[in-house]
């Protein structure tokens, strides 16, 4: 299978621990969907000739764009491309936008599914991020979606500064009680040279409480097992039918391929990326130019991927697959550097299937950096 992402990079203001590529100006939005209109034309080869069976709207906030706009980047997809019957069609949306009227809009178009940027159900959370939206909107935004979308995924972010285990609790209930059958989870990062770190340096913000989010991720694993989710990757947890098929295929190294400012795309054997300035991807496009840099993978390259999202996901290590992909050496690579991780109960090891342990759970990174092959 193979998908398309959109990378739509307007929003209406910048939240404090973002560091994705987007504009606050929505001037340009009008040339910005001519210009993925026309770069669909212009790399539609790229992906292997087999239909389409996921196209996913992120960014930024893809809630912003209206009916016409979707409506045209849609004509120019089915027009060049072959789609899969009923694909999964996502797109990102913020509480603040989804107004009764906007959706019905959205339920009127190809979208099928939505993931809702929450984050938090308490307004000194949404406050301390800066989200456009408050408790109120975030609450009705979901029971509004509900009435025209079964297919409905929530963003909640943990580890916030002075949220108490109590609190978070709170808001892995409400979704609970909203019936919402996929819920994505992040602890909350400090990323260099965005508000959230300059506010923890002049003391205006604590500091993220690595202890806290811990305990966060240890609860919000243990409520939402109960309540019958499926944690099939780090971040994500699913009822059965309702993973999202787009990220399932980017674990899967699943080729993609990526339009709009800053997006990326694969092949299997190179990454490509888009400029991230909203300007000059307008103009190299209007020029039929690819304003895109890549990547072409060696095959250390292509085991590390490997390693880094089969071990975040419930998909596992598969030995075979390893030594049939990369070779024996690989392997056998592979084996020898586990075995500490294997005394320390982090990984455990299942029909030639390598997981990591619940113990390990929330130290998957390094775990997945020990076994990376250094040339």
């Amino acid at each position: 299978m193979s998908g398309i992402y959109i990378h739509i990079p307007f929003c209406k203001q910048a939240c404090h621990y973002c560091d994705f590529h987007f504009s606050t100006s929505l001037k340009k939005k009008s040339e910005l969907v001519s210009a993925l209109q026309n770069e669909l034309v212009l790399r539609k080869n790229e992906l292997p000739n087999e239909p389409i069976k996921t196209i996913y709207f992120g960014g930024g906030t893809p809630s912003l764009l209206n009916l016409e706009e979707l409506t045209a980047i849609f004509k120019t997809i089915y027009t060049e491309f072959t789609i899969a019957e009923n694909p999964e069609i996502t797109l990102e949306a913020n509480p603040d936008d989804l107004s009764e009227e906007k959706i019905n809009e959205l339920a009127n178009s190809k979208i099928n599914r939505l993931s809702i940027g929450v984050q938090s159900f308490f307004e000194e959370d949404l406050k301390l991020m800066n989200r456009a939206h408050n408790a109120e909107e975030a609450l009705n935004s979901i029971k509004l979606a509900r009435s025209k979308f079964d297919n409905i995924s929530v963003d909640l972010i943990y580890g916030i500064p002075g949220m108490s285990n109590e609190r978070w609790q709170k808001n892995i209930q409400i979704l609970l009680d909203l019936d919402i059958p996929h819920i994505s989870s992040y602890a909350l990062t400090v990323e260099p040279n965005t508000a959230l770190q300059k506010f923890i340096e002049k003391g205006k913000i604590k500091p993220v409480d690595d202890a806290a989010a811990a305990q966060h991720f240890e609860t919000l694993r243990t409520v939402l097992k109960n309540a019958g989710f499926e944690h099939y990757e780090f971040s994500n947890y699913g009822k059965p039918g309702y993973f999202s098929q787009n990220n399932t295929a980017y674990w899967l190294g699943k080729p993609y391929l990526g339009i709009g400012p800053s997006a990326h795309s694969y092949d299997g054997n190179s990454r490509k990326w888009n400029i991230a300035n909203n300007t000059l991807y307008i103009k190299a496009i209007e020029w039929s130019e690819l304003p895109l840099e890549v990547e072409e993978l060696s095959i250390t390259d292509r085991y590390n991927e490997y390693i880094m999202t089969r071990l975040r996901t419930y998909f596992g290590v598969d030995l075979v697959e390893v030594e049939s992909e990369f070779g024996k050496e690989y392997l056998e690579y592979l084996k020898e550097q586990s075995v500490v991780l294997f005394e320390k109960e982090l990984l455990r090891i299942e029909n030639d299937v390598m997981h990591i342990t619940e113990k390990g759970t929330f130290l998957s990174d390094g775990i997945a950096a020990d076994l990376f092959y250094i040339d």
